[in-house]
């Protein structure tokens, strides 16, 4: 039995390994952001979101979850994927812009914070196939991808403004309700079909090839993803009406609240 409970605790450290090494990435984000290596800093982003994904498919798969862990991996979550997007991106083309940049930057950690705050409210809803708001981590990935693809500082006015308005939308998308796939039913411990292995294959013969493409192009596309899919789902209702049953069966449905639930 001391064997046994031992070892369980031993498995815990698992999952809070990895969320550490996300917190650590956050923290090494803002102080390359500070020293002016901005595509480094948004490696580090890049590398925290893989960490953030993995702590929680790792507590689930070997059946370690906590309160704790939840409580730890949100906390990591608004370093790496709040203040550390928010000042890469006032670093990187927000800064001209003065008060305003520091602003919009600011809007985006609270955006960020609210968007873990209401996670851990709904902490104990049951997972289904879709998130309300784009998740945290997606966000900053957004940030991260699109400085990663551009290093240099952006001086150009017009390119500033496009990029606070950038900034500003992937913030309110994170408190948002649109529905964001989830992806958590993809279990890759299941039967799938041959079919499923062709798009994955070239997702990652894309990133490992051309990853200064491919990254932002990704990650652009899930956060556009949502909204596009509300525009096409209400011209399609306003095309084809349906029956007032089918309507509150479909606004019923749960909602996921964070891709690495823990």
């Amino acid at each position: 039995m001391d064997r046994t409970r031992q070892f369980r605790r031993g498995i815990y450290l698992l999952p809070t390994l990895f969320t550490i090494g996300n917190l650590f990435c956050g923290y090494s984000s803002l102080v390359r952001s500070l020293e002016g290596a901005l595509e480094q800093a948004a490696v580090f982003i890049i590398i925290a979101g893989v960490l953030d994904g993995l702590d929680g498919r790792i507590a689930r798969l070997t059946h370690t979850s906590s309160d704790f862990g939840v409580q730890f991996d949100s906390l990591a979550d608004i370093v790496s994927f709040g203040v550390a997007p928010a000042l890469l991106a006032y670093q990187w083309a927000l800064q001209p812009l003065d008060r305003m940049g520091r602003l919009i930057a600011f809007i985006f950690v609270v955006c960020a914070a609210m968007r873990l705050a209401r996670f851990n409210l709904k902490v104990n809803v049951d997972e289904k196939r879709h998130f309300a708001g784009l998740p945290s981590p997606a966000a900053g990935a957004v940030i991260a991808c699109v400085v990663f693809a551009f290093p240099a500082p952006v001086a150009d006015r017009w390119s500033t403004v496009a990029i606070a308005l950038l900034v500003s939308s992937v913030a309110l998308l994170m408190i948002s309700r649109f529905r964001y796939r989830s992806f958590k039913e993809f279990d890759l411990r299941n039967r799938r079909s041959y079919v499923y292995v062709l798009p994955l294959a070239a997702m990652v013969v894309a990133i490992a090839v051309y990853p200064k493409w491919a990254l932002p192009i990704f990650s652009v596309a899930y956060a556009s993803s949502a909204p596009a899919g509300y525009v096409v789902g209400l011209f399609r209702r306003l095309l084809f009406p349906q029956p007032a049953t089918a309507i509150r069966a479909s606004t019923n449905t749960e909602v996921a609240d964070e891709p690495a639930v823990r």
